[in-house]
């Protein structure tokens, strides 16, 4: 048994400088892809929502091409200020609204929507947008689609319908524009209306915060890298695999299992794999071992699709430990495809261990120990240096590294996963709390609940965050 504090990972960005954090990397030397071909300089954006929406909506996106005031002066590296987003500034890019891609959802179907009872709401809402979203995407005339949600919709707390599944406007308004093939950005009215409420349950980010979480947001959905995994020249080209499992809506199937796959830059695709079975030793959904291979080999197929390669090694992350059989249907795969290493980690998120510094100060993120051989675990929420503090409202809680299979020594496997709680690209702090392969899988699976699991789905991630 042994115990460390990892150093904070550093990621790339610009003309491949580093920094820690992602918002004073993207301040100082611009995103990872800057100059680049593949940058997007120009993001066509359309927009749906209400009437009233619309308008202040835009106002504070302009408002957004300046700088914004950092929230205090206490902790200037928690809450720094927002660059501005314009070609020279911030993401080098510029949003562009072009007035036939504002729609406006009519007045009358949201109050109609308004009216009905529960789940009935959220159905109409959801397709009075999709008339206005079907409308923007055809022709390919914008690159994402930013859509506000509508104010007097209470899906919180909602039953659940028949097939024990609860509905909400954002997951299912995603599922149903999955076809349409262009990202969503949903925004509440609090975001750009410092009048408006909060969510429930949730307190109001200053807006220089708010102004970093969407700019970062839409650069990635339209095609952009805002920063990537530091990779020395000597590490192996690897693929990072997130597997979840969900309970499809709408039939009597055991959970499916869904697979997100990532390369080093965050470039994100999504697989649908077989349908799993729940253990009577751990009562969690598993792979029968052919589903498991079938699995890999999909992924990995997928992969070189993306990036016109196969990679070196291969690690995948699952919630649930992993059976035997699960365990040779991995590897029959990567011998079929001739991998050079696959790492196999469980990951979980209630361990029972604890670390405790002297005084009151909570453990340092990237606290990381050894327990045994296969056992280790490392917190990605503590108190942060950079920060001068830590930024959370709880206890925090290490996250369990339980290895099948490991080709790597535990300390790269701690170093490894605290550099993947920082590929969110729905957030810009440092300190995430799960890798991005878990986190992204269970965000995708809340979506594919409302989907036909008879049809082909959408394979870039970015539809589904």
């Amino acid at each position: 048994m042994w115990a460390e504090v990892l150093d904070e990972p550093e990621l790339e960005f610009g003309g491949a400088q580093r920094h820690v954090d992602p918002r004073f990397g993207i301040s100082t030397f611009g995103p990872a892809d800057l100059g680049l071909s593949s940058a997007p300089t120009t993001i066509r954006l359309g927009l749906v929502g209400s009437r009233d929406q619309l308008d202040d909506l835009r106002r504070w996106m302009d408002r957004c091409t300046k700088p914004i005031a950092a929230k205090d002066a206490k902790y200037p590296h928690l809450f720094p200020s927002f660059p501005g987003c314009d070609s020279s500034v911030g993401l080098f890019t510029t949003f562009t609204f072009a007035d036939r891609n504002c729609r406006e959802v009519p007045d009358r179907e949201l109050s109609r929507a308004a009216n009905l009872p529960g789940e009935l709401a959220v159905t109409a809402m959801v397709d009075a947008y999709m008339d206005e979203l079907e409308a923007i995407a055809e022709d390919n005339r914008v690159d994402v689609i930013v859509v506000a949600r509508p104010d007097d919709l209470n899906d919180v707390n909602l039953p659940s319908s028949k097939n024990g599944i609860t509905p909400n406007f954002h997951d299912l308004l995603k599922a149903r524009a999955l076809h349409l093939g262009k990202p969503l950005q949903i925004m509440r009215r609090s975001t750009w209306d410092e009048t408006a409420p909060p969510p429930p349950n949730r307190s109001r980010q200053d807006e220089a915060t708010r102004a970093w979480n969407v700019h970062v947001a839409l650069y990635y959905k339209a095609g952009g890298v805002p920063w990537r995994l530091q990779r020395a020249s000597t590490d192996l080209s690897t693929c990072y695999v997130g597997i979840s499992f969900y309970r499809s809506g709408g039939t009597d199937t055991l959970d499916t299992a869904v697979a997100h796959i990532f390369n080093e830059l965050g470039d994100g695709v999504i697989v649908r794999g077989g349908t799993a079975h729940v253990s009577n030793e751990d009562r969690q959904p598993h792979l029968i071992g052919a589903d498991a291979r079938q699995l890999l080999l999909n992924a990995l197929t997928v992969y070189k699709r993306e990036h016109r390669t196969l990679p070196a090694r291969v690690i995948v992350h699952k919630s649930s430990r992993f059976t035997s059989d699960e365990t040779d249907g991995f590897n029959a795969a990567a011998d079929e495809r001739d991998l050079h290493a696959l790492d196999l980690v469980w990951i979980t998120n209630s361990e029972n261990a604890l670390l405790f510094r002297p005084g009151s100060a909570p453990p340092l993120r990237g606290t990381f120990m050894s327990l045994s051989k296969h056992e280790h675990l490392i917190y990605t929420r503590g108190s942060v240096d950079f920060y001068s503090t830590y930024p959370g409202m709880y206890v925090p809680r290490p996250l369990g590294l339980r290895t099948a299979q490991l080709t790597v020594s535990p300390r790269e496997l701690g170093i490894e996963t605290l550099a993947l709680s920082k590929m969110n690209w729905n957030q810009s702090r440092l300190d995430g709390r799960s890798p991005i392969t878990l986190q992204t899988a269970d965000q995708v699976k809340q979506i594919l609940r409302f989907c036909n699991p008879e049809r082909d789905i959408a394979t870039r991630y970015a539809q589904y965050m």
